[in-house]
C-alpha cells in the first residue's frame, strides 16, 4: 500500500492548538466545532441516521478541489452484515483480535463507515483530504463521532479473502482505496491531545 501522504494527512487531521479561543473568536460555531472534535475509538451501537450519512458525504463532496475534477469516489457502508462479513475474514487472519471481547469489527467498532478512493496514478489525494475534513466537521455538528483508518484500506486492498467485500465497494477500475472513515455515535469522550503551536510562525 502506498504511504497517505504527508499532505493528505494534514487536510484529515483537525490541528487544534494547545490554547481556548481568544474573546475574538466569541461564539463561533465552526471554530467550536474544529476544536471540539476527536478521534472515536468507541462506539454505541446505535445505528446511524440515513440522512445525516447524505448529509455527511454532501458536505464532503463540496469540498474544493483544482479544476472542480472532484478526483474522488465515495462509498458508504452501514450494512452490518457486510461489515460483519468483512470482519470475520479479517479475524481469520488476525485470530488474537477476536479474543478482545470489546471487539465488534475492523472498523473500530464503528456502525457506518465511509470509504474514499483516489486515481491509481496518485492524484487526488490533496483533494481527498480536504473532502474527509468536511466529513468528519459535519459529523462532529451532527453529535456523531468519527475516525480516520488506514489499517483497514491496508488489510482490504492486501487479503484475498477481503476481494469480495471490495469488488461490493464498485470503485471505479481506474481508482484505489485511499482511507475510511469510522462513524458512530460515541461512547467514549477522550480528552484533548496537546498541540505544539511553535509549528506555526508568521513570516514577516
Amino acid at each position: 500500500m502506498k504511504k497517505i501522504s504527508a499532505l493528505v494527512l494534514v487536510a484529515v487531521c483537525v490541528l487544534s492548538f494547545s490554547f481556548a479561543p481568544s474573546e475574538e473568536v466569541g461564539s463561533n460555531q465552526v471554530i467550536e466545532t474544529i476544536m471540539s472534535r476527536r478521534s472515536i475509538r468507541k462506539y454505541k451501537s446505535t445505528p446511524v441516521e440515513r440522512a445525516k450519512l447524505e448529509l455527511i458525504a454532501k458536505c464532503g463532496i463540496n469540498a474544493p478541489s483544482g479544476m472542480n475534477a472532484q478526483p474522488w469516489a465515495v462509498r458508504i457502508v452501514d450494512n452490518k452484515d457486510h461489515i460483519d462479513a468483512v470482519t470475520e475474514v479479517f479475524k481469520g487472519t488476525n485470530p488474537h483480535i477476536g479474543k478482545d471481547p470489546s471487539f465488534q469489527n475492523m472498523f473500530r467498532n464503528a456502525p457506518a463507515v465511509i470509504f474514499i478512493a483516489t486515481p491509481k496514478n496518485g492524484s487526488g489525494q490533496i483533494e481527498a483530504g480536504l473532502m474527509g475534513e468536511n466529513m468528519i466537521l459535519a459529523a462532529e455538528s451532527l453529535g456523531l463521532g468519527t475516525c480516520c483508518l488506514g489499517g483497514p484500506i491496508h488489510f482490504l486492498k492486501n487479503d484475498k479473502g477481503a476481494e469480495p467485500f471490495v469488488k461490493l465497494l464498485d470503485i471505479p477500475e481506474n481508482y484505489e482505496l485511499l482511507y475510511a472513515i469510522g462513524v458512530g455515535y460515541p461512547d467514549e469522550k477522550p480528552e484533548p491531545r496537546p498541540r505544539d503551536a511553535s509549528k506555526v510562525k508568521f513570516i514577516d
